[in-house]
């Protein structure tokens, strides 16, 4: 059960990010549609090794990389667990990043398990629950500023904006004019 606010200092997050190098990404897909392959691509693109864990694409690969069932396969320790599971999940997770020898486990956006955070940070494992480190790289790192985050669109596609509406914050499309 979620107990008070979550709050990180920016400088903690931005010292994990720089010393990161290898990410086992747990629950991460191969359908490049789902937010784990997108976050995950970014992650690549910016450097760091990921390496796709998830037992349904075992032996495939993924981002360049061959696909480990679980944490137990790691060669080497991660340096971070990136949790792309639900929250009632996180605690098998928790077990397998410690016997990896992980020194970062990152929940992702709207995964937070505070009694298995406990038993990792116990185990000497920084946390981080509820956050997207590709959002948290952008935002401290400058590649997101409050000009393109706070314009009230969205836009996946040139000439494809959506409007926000202001009264109720429903989707509309933007007449092409």
């Amino acid at each position: 059960m979620m107990s008070e606010a979550l709050h990180y200092d920016d400088k903690a997050i931005e010292r994990i990010l720089r010393r990161v190098k290898t990410i086992a990404a747990v629950g991460l897909s191969a359908n490049d549609m789902r937010p784990s392959y997108f976050a995950a691509l970014y992650l690549k693109n910016k450097g760091y090794r990921v390496i796709p864990v998830n037992p349904r694409y075992a032996g495939q690969e993924i981002l360049g990389e061959t696909v480990i069932a679980s944490l137990d396969d790691l060669e080497t320790p991660p340096d971070m667990v990136q949790v792309f599971r639900k929250s009632e999940d996180v605690p098998i997770v928790v077990d397998e990043a410690i016997r990896a020898g992980a020194k970062v486990l990152w929940m992702q956006l709207g995964v937070r398990h505070d009694e298995a955070a406990r038993r990792a940070e116990e185990a000497g494992i920084d946390v981080v629950m509820d956050r997207c480190p590709k959002i948290e790289y952008g935002r401290l790192f400058g590649e997101i500023g409050w000009i393109g985050v706070n314009r009230r669109k969205i836009s996946a596609k040139k000439g494809q904006a959506i409007q926000l509406r202001h009264p109720k914050g429903g989707l509309t499309r933007r007449s092409k004019t």
